[in-house]
């Protein structure tokens, strides 16, 4: 979207890292035209920034030669606050979580994320609501948000409704997506999910992996909604699934919106972290703190691996500095790490041997079987389910095959049958 086909909007910030507030605000139907900075330890109670600085932001409004749409807090604003802003400015004010929640709704391209949306989206109007409806009996103007005062007693009851049958949808589709991923471990399959910050490669990593051409976006969220494919390069059978992006600063309520979606993530066997090294490295630091927060508040235990990614932008010097921070800041934690580049498809056969040393219960078995046309039939079957480390023809034919635990046992019941032997077999 062009710029002169978007509206003008002020930005104001507490302090000066204000960069994601402006990527956010430029995914969205606005740009920024102006940016107050009011360098505070804590918001002012009343109005968030203080009354000069108000006054300030009010008479740029009224004498911009632009026509101000909207004024975007680098915060998150209480109702009673966003009632004051709102009514002494007289134009819409969105906090940060408005503006997140504006980008959710216009990514959101399934039915489930499309759900998820719209209860965060309840949620959060839940609090504003009930600001207007105490201004509204105490005698004030509603302000903006939900159109009037005699519409507010209604609309909130709608929303309470609302929100009971969302919660009930997605309970259904998180216990089919529960028996799916129970299928697909039963079915000998490895689960692997890609998490990290938004917009740090996941979705570009996973079509690399997997032979995919998923669409990818330079756009912070481009991924709401899981994708689960095979991964091309390996005969072990692993599905990884790409997931929605982190963020900082995400109120609990917000995440337990997408709480079927981020199961994925939990109840992988591997998770791959993928973090954006090209960032500065303060931007790096705060990134890789929220995106290991993130998997912690989640109650991830299995294995993380961790891969900075985009190296080809930066220097080896800077590479290093970033993988030590990283080592230092995950010391006690089961990971392992790996430095990338998926734009060049650099050093990707060393993160899938580091994800193979992750993967649980992996199991070496050597066997010798008739050489016959069924046996043929059965190495069909191997290459589909299981990695083929080693094959011998003579007048029988030996083989070394690596493979998950409930692989395993067919495998075993598979030689049996057709009149074969088990050598050996060890747990790697």
């Amino acid at each position: 979207m062009q710029k002169n086909s978007k509206k003008a909007g002020i930005l104001v910030s507490l302090h000066d890292d204000i960069e994601e507030i402006r990527l956010l605000a430029e995914s969205t139907d606005y740009y920024i035209v102006k940016t107050f900075v009011q360098h505070r330890d804590h918001p002012d109670v009343t109005s968030y920034i203080g009354i000069g600085k108000r006054d300030e932001i009010k008479e740029y409004i009224t004498t911009s030669e632009e026509e101000i749409s909207v004024v975007i807090i680098d915060g998150t604003l209480k109702p009673s606050q966003w009632f004051v802003l709102e009514n002494y400015w007289k134009v819409p004010v969105y906090d940060r979580l408005r503006l997140i929640l504006m980008i959710f709704k216009d990514r959101a391209d399934r039915k489930e994320a499309r759900l998820q949306v719209r209860l965060a989206e309840l949620q959060y109007e839940r609090p504003f609501v009930r600001e207007l409806i105490h201004r509204a009996r105490s005698g004030e103007h509603p302000g903006l948000m939900a159109g009037g005062e005699y519409q507010v007693d209604d609309y909130y009851e709608m929303m309470k409704k609302q929100m009971k049958q969302i919660k009930e949808k997605l309970d259904h589709i998180r216990k089919q997506r529960h028996l799916r991923r129970r299928h697909r471990h039963h079915s000998g399959y490895f689960l692997v999910s890609l998490a990290g910050y938004t917009n740090a490669g996941k979705s570009s990593l996973l079509n690399v992996l997997t032979d995919e051409k998923i669409d990818v976006e330079d756009r912070l969220f481009s991924t709401l909604s899981t994708t689960t494919r095979k991964l091309d390069q390996s005969h072990i059978p692993i599905l990884m699934t790409d997931t929605v992006g982190f963020i900082q600063r995400l109120p609990a309520w917000i995440i337990d919106a997408f709480h079927s979606t981020l199961e994925e993530i939990k109840d992988a066997d591997v998770v791959i972290l993928v973090v954006d090294a090209s960032d500065p490295f303060s931007v790096f630091q705060r990134k890789v703190k929220t995106s290991m927060d993130e998997l912690s508040d989640l109650g991830v235990t299995n294995p993380i691996l961790v891969v900075l990614n985009k190296t080809d932008l930066i220097s080896n010097e800077q590479v290093y500095a970033k993988e030590q921070f990283v080592n230092a800041f995950c010391a006690g934690k089961t990971f392992d790490i790996v430095s990338i580049s998926v734009h060049q498809n650099r050093y990707l056969a060393e993160l899938l041997k580091k994800l193979y040393s992750l993967l649980p219960q992996l199991y070496q078995i050597e066997i010798q079987l008739p050489n016959t046309a069924e046996t043929q039939s059965f190495l069909s079957w191997v290459y589909g389910y299981s990695q083929l480390d080693d094959i011998v023809y003579s007048d029988k034919v030996s083989m070394i095959i690596t493979t998950h635990q409930q692989i395993k046992d067919k495998i075993i019941s598979k030689v049996i049958s057709l009149k074969g032997n088990v050598i050996d077999m060890k747990q790697l």
